[in-house]
């Protein structure tokens, strides 16, 4: 497994360089690249979605993926979580400067699902522990090493915090990808990777500040839409 390790050394060397040299980058910067950033997550996300298959599962698993996440206050439950680690973090660091903790909590859970939910990641991880290519998670480590810093500049050194969900993520991906890939179909990875790309779109226009989409709580769409997709293949394709 190298993939996970590499993208999680990325995210924490740039936190933490974002972190330390925070003031130092210039106000511009650290407001116009962030914006630089959603409309990439905007652009892989239409990428993404163009991929699609068969639409109907993906938009099932979208909304009552959704609906899930909102009632069991998914998103509420990581802004919980990301507040405590404000708070212990800045009792230790320097505190986050410039920003809200509205701001911040919302940045957050955007960035959490960049990091640690994005299609790239996904597929990335079941890729190499099916083939042993850790491309696509270099690829990932490569664009998180940038945009860590700018974050980690006014919200502090929190942003290596999302290190921990993102390592377990892929490498429980890594470890299950010889269970979960010869399961799958080609069109049950693209509806996948379209129900992503409607993630990565809905997190590009909230870190662009546009819409501030409930993303955290579409995350279970992501564990529906491989099965709606198998069934309606199975019945209806």
């Amino acid at each position: 497994m190298i993939g996970p390790y590499v993208n999680g050394a990325a995210v924490l060397a740039g936190s933490v360089a974002g972190a330390l040299i925070g003031p130092r980058i210039n106000a511009n910067i650290r407001t116009n690249m962030p914006l630089v950033f959603g409309c990439a997550a905007m652009g892989l996300g239409v990428a993404m979605v163009v991929k699609v298959k068969l639409l109907a599962p993906v938009m099932l698993a979208l909304v009552v993926g959704s609906l899930l996440g909102e009632l069991i206050h998914l998103e509420t439950l990581i802004q919980k979580t990301a507040a405590k680690s404000r708070i212990v973090i800045e009792k230790l660091t320097k505190p986050a400067v410039g920003i809200s903790q509205e701001e911040y909590l919302d940045k957050f859970v955007a960035l959490m699902v960049l990091f640690c939910m994005s299609g790239t990641g996904i597929y990335g991880s079941m890729t190499e522990g099916m083939t042993g290519d850790p491309t696509l998670l270099i690829v990932k480590a490569i664009l998180d090493l940038f945009t860590a810093p700018i974050f980690a500049s006014t919200m502090g050194l929190s942003v290596a915090m999302l290190v921990i969900p993102q390592f377990m993520i892929q490498a429980m991906l890594f470890f299950g990808a010889s269970l979960i890939m010869p399961l799958m179909t080609p069109d049950m990875l693209a509806d996948f990777s379209s129900c992503g790309g409607l993630i990565m779109l809905a997190t590009g226009l909230r870190i662009c500040g546009i819409k501030q989409f409930p993303v955290a709580n579409m995350i279970p769409a992501l564990v529906l839409v491989m099965p709606f997709s198998a069934l309606w293949a199975m019945y209806w394709g």
